[in-house]
């Protein structure tokens, strides 16, 4: 992983996503990734309460691998930022991928896991717009979130198809789920003043 992604808990997300590609997330327990990690089970208690909470523990670990990675400083169009942090989102995912895919194909027919990790999404969602210097405020900013959860999930189904070591394939899945998501309604309200401003000859 690279040095971005790089925390204490890095050999246990290894442990977590090799398991889970391998067996897939139902058949998981908590003594196999405690072994897996090279952790004992009472270690692996102190990181998490439950099973339910490495996703969750993980997708914080990888908020804050992006949020590090971001410049501090806006460029460009804040649609321009967006697509940049998701992409740098996905790089900090592409370490497990074989793991993510397998259980995002669980989720689809196990609605409990999928509301299981449903508030972490959007509490992700939340920070990848504040990376790209968009406001999460009030009722516009839910709507933003709620908008980009959409977003993302069609991103990481262009991902799951994506082969290839340039993800061509998951930037034009991005891209067109954005474009989708500023038509039906601007959702996202993507056109911000500095936007406009940017666009005025």
């Amino acid at each position: 992983m690279s040095d971005s992604t790089t925390s204490p808990d890095t050999a246990l997300f290894d442990a977590f996503w090799k398991l889970v590609a391998e067996q897939g997330w139902q058949r998981l327990t908590l003594n196999a990734v405690a072994a897996e990690a090279g952790i004992s089970l009472a270690e692996l208690r102190e990181k998490v309460p439950h099973k339910g909470a490495l996703p969750c523990l993980f997708a914080r670990s990888v908020d804050q691998a992006v949020l590090r990675g971001t410049p501090t400083t806006s460029t460009g169009t804040a649609r321009d930022r967006l697509f940049d942090v998701l992409m740098q989102r996905i790089d900090v995912l592409q370490p497990h991928r074989d793991g993510l895919i397998r259980m995002g194909k669980e989720m689809r027919t196990d609605p409990l896991l999928a509301l299981m990790v449903a508030p972490q999404l959007a509490a992700s969602m939340a920070w990848m717009l504040e990376a790209a210097r968009i406001d999460t405020s009030g009722i516009t900013g839910a709507l933003r979130v709620k908008g980009l959860c959409a977003v993302w999930i069609a991103t990481l189904r262009a991902w799951e198809q994506d082969e290839g070591a340039d993800l061509g394939h998951t930037m034009a899945g991005l891209d067109k789920a954005l474009d989708r998501a500023e038509q039906v309604g601007r959702t996202l309200r993507l056109t911000t003043d500095e936007d406009t401003a940017a666009a005025t000859p």
